[in-house]
């Protein structure tokens, strides 16, 4: 299925309820040649990044993270009705989701934590510490994302799990950008540490959830291919 920029959703926003979308194109000449886009790579990600609810903001990428983390926890949505009832889940958000961030504030075991503060190789946490951790296209730009994700995992109890995304080109094998020009996300202008892609992930993304240890990695398809998330499982039941 080739993404196209045109159709809006009929289906409601799973972060907020609502049904009133817009649509603008994100992407800029710099980053379409740095990445080698073709036409049908370059609408996906548009789709993904561009595609947004009109009332709470988030775009298609946070739209999905918040489905497939109802999807996970077998809740009913939207999300912020969700994390409204205040449910007591111990929730680990590692550098801000979009819009998402306001909704998961609500939860009593919510914890923020973000970049330069927290690394995300060395978070500083207790072992086994949350049930769920969150984070949304943070990992591209950690130097070593299969100890990223191994982090992820310690703090997280038996049985919990990750659910995150990453910019994933599908019809591609990862690859990492080291030796190749410096590419950064944000604006155009943008040439912080922190916005600095070191992996652009693909089709084999899920390798790097299992070389961290954890017991499965689904991958969920809000919109294929636009919006897809991964939930990662560490092994074990919850005590």
């Amino acid at each position: 299925m080739t993404a196209t920029t045109a159709a809006l959703p009929e289906t409601p926003c799973a972060a907020c309820g609502a049904t009133d979308y817009a649509y603008r194109a994100v992407l800029w000449p710099e980053l379409v040649k740095a990445w080698e886009l073709g036409p049908d790579d370059e609408a996906c990600i548009n789709r993904q990044q561009g595609l947004h609810c009109r009332a709470c903001g988030n775009n298609l990428r946070m739209i999905s993270l918040a489905a497939g983390l109802l999807r996970a926890l077998g809740a009913a949505g939207p999300l912020e009705a969700f994390c409204r009832g205040k449910p007591a889940l111990r929730l680990l958000e590692i550098n801000t989701a979009g819009f998402l961030t306001r909704f998961l504030r609500e939860l009593p075991g919510h914890r923020l934590v973000e970049y330069p503060d927290f690394d995300m190789m060395a978070l500083g946490l207790d072992d086994g510490a949350f049930d769920v951790v969150v984070h949304s296209d943070s990992l591209e730009h950690v130097p070593d994302p299969v100890r990223g994700l191994a982090e992820c995992l310690r703090v997280l109890r038996p049985g919990g799990l990750c659910v995150f995304t990453v910019p994933i080109l599908a019809g591609r094998l990862t690859r990492s950008r080291e030796g190749l020009p410096p590419s950064h996300h944000g604006a155009a202008s943008t040439a912080t540490d922190d916005q600095l892609v070191r992996t652009e992930f693909g089709a084999d993304f899920w390798k790097y959830v299992l070389e961290a240890g954890f017991d499965s990695c689904e991958t969920y398809a809000y919109e294929y291919p636009a919006a897809l998330v991964a939930v990662a499982r560490k092994a074990g039941n919850a005590p």
